[in-house]
C-alpha cells in the first residue's frame, strides 16, 4: 500500500499595517476625485481649500507607503495587502507630487 502524505496549511492573517496601507490609498484616491470635483464646482474659487485637501491626500499617501513598508516586518502574517498598499501608495504619491510640482 502506498504511503499517504498529510499536509497541513497554516492559515495566516493579513498584516494589520498592510490593511491600513490599502485603506489609506483608497482614501487618497477618493480625496483626489473629490478635490477635482470641488475645484470644478467652485470654478477656481477657494484655491486654498482645494490645495489643502490635495496636500492632506498627498500626506495620507506618503504615510500609507511607509505603513506598507513597515508591515513587512510583522512575523507570521500574509503580506499581500502590504505589497498592494505599498505599490499603489507609491504610484499615487508620485502622481500627487507631479501635480504639486506642475502647479509650482
Amino acid at each position: 500500500m502506498a504511503r499517504r502524505y498529510r499536509y497541513a496549511f497554516v492559515k495566516k492573517k493579513e498584516a494589520g499595517k498592510g490593511k491600513l496601507s490599502v485603506g489609506l490609498v483608497i482614501a487618497s484616491v477618493v480625496l483626489f476625485f473629490g478635490d477635482v470635483l470641488l475645484a470644478f464646482l467652485l470654478d477656481g474659487q477657494l484655491g486654498t481649500l482645494v490645495g489643502g485637501i490635495g496636500l492632506f491626500a498627498m500626506l495620507l499617501s506618503a504615510y500609507g507607503f511607509f505603513m506598507g513598508l513597515a508591515s513587512f516586518s510583522e512575523p507570521d502574517r500574509k503580506h499581500r495587502t502590504s505589497l498592494i498598499g505599498s505599490i499603489l501608495n507609491g504610484v499615487v504619491l508620485v502622481i500627487w507630487v507631479g501635480i504639486f510640482l506642475s502647479g509650482v
